[in-house]
């Protein structure tokens, strides 16, 4: 494999230098490089802004997102993915990372995985991928075999298939419906993608699974109306929630949250005064979304 046309591959004129510097300058030069990654994002900020629209009307349809990558594009693409769970009360089947190697390669290295086209056909079809599903490769390359490889057969199957890249012109951008390119240069330390790239990456995917829970309703105003209360820290925020936007007092948002099981129905419930099955059904008539609930329901107390 030709890795020196890759932009990822070659050498930072700005860091040549990097082992001759003060622990201090060594930080600073990378803090400096770091700051060039939100300019590249911002370039690409319309085909991110496709792609959510792409991932909310799969999620919306009953589909999912999957998220595929090899190394740390992997480790990233699965840590967004179980993040949404706790955040926005998502079911854990519904946005999916997979890595080549499977889970012993999110700690170690896992010799050849991310060259094995036959696994990762495998591993979509083990997921049951249809053509509801979207899938997004993860690759600073943007040319992994076993990412490219789970990115064709989505496309063969009809799935929506997007990309995040670090080079232009690559295998994975011709596959890609939504191919996103960020090209944040050259690594501090040649090669090593962990860097500017994984960064980049993160931040794409926190904005691709962001972006989709407030389009459908999983936050109110900036609040994570959805966050799941599977622990003693998240209960006290959903708790907080609920305060913050009803004004209720501690016990009263307390006693919502254990009557509903859920910080959305709790708050809906305290701020119309509607009780029981009555919550959940015009939660349910409008897709989840709060504001929308409350806005039919105060035109019904007006007409």
């Amino acid at each position: 494999m030709d890795l020196t046309r890759l932009i990822t591959e070659q050498r930072n004129p700005h860091t040549l230098a990097i082992d001759e510097l003060a622990t201090l300058d060594i930080v600073t030069l990378i803090n400096a490089e770091d700051a060039r990654v939100a300019a590249a994002i911002e370039v690409v900020l319309y085909e991110i802004a496709a792609l959510v629209d792409a991932v909310v009307a799969a999620l919306e349809s009953g589909g999912r997102l999957i998220y595929v990558g090899a190394g740390t594009s992997g480790r990233l693409g699965v840590l967004d993915a179980s993040e949404c769970p706790p955040t926005f009360g998502t079911d854990p089947r519904q946005i999916v990372g997979v890595i080549a190697g499977g889970e012993p390669a999110l700690r170690l290295s896992v010799e050849g995985a991310e060259d094995d086209i036959d696994q990762a056909v495998r591993d979509m079809q083990a997921l049951g991928l249809s053509s509801g599903d979207v899938v997004v490769g993860i690759a600073a390359s943007g040319r992994t075999p076993y990412t490219l490889a789970a990115m064709r057969y989505a496309r063969a199957i009809d799935a929506k298939v997007g990309c995040i890249v670090n080079n232009p012109g690559t295998a994975m951008e011709e596959t890609a419906h939504y191919p996103i390119v960020v090209l944040c240069g050259p690594e501090v330390i040649t090669g090593s993608t962990r860097l500017k790239s994984g960064t980049a990456q993160k931040l794409v995917l926190n904005m691709i699974t962001t972006a989709s829970m407030v389009r459908l309703g999983k936050v109110y105003e900036n609040l994570m109306i959805d966050v799941a209360p599977s622990n003693s820290k998240l209960t006290a925020r959903a708790v907080g929630i609920i305060r913050e936007i009803t004004d209720a007092d501690e016990a009263t948002a307390q006693q919502a949250l254990a009557a509903y099981g859920g910080v959305k129905a709790a708050t809906f419930a305290l701020l119309t005064g509607l009780q029981g099955d009555d919550v959940h059904d015009a939660l349910a008539a409008s897709d989840g979304h709060v504001k929308r609930a409350l806005h039919t329901f105060k035109k019904r107390q007006e007409s």
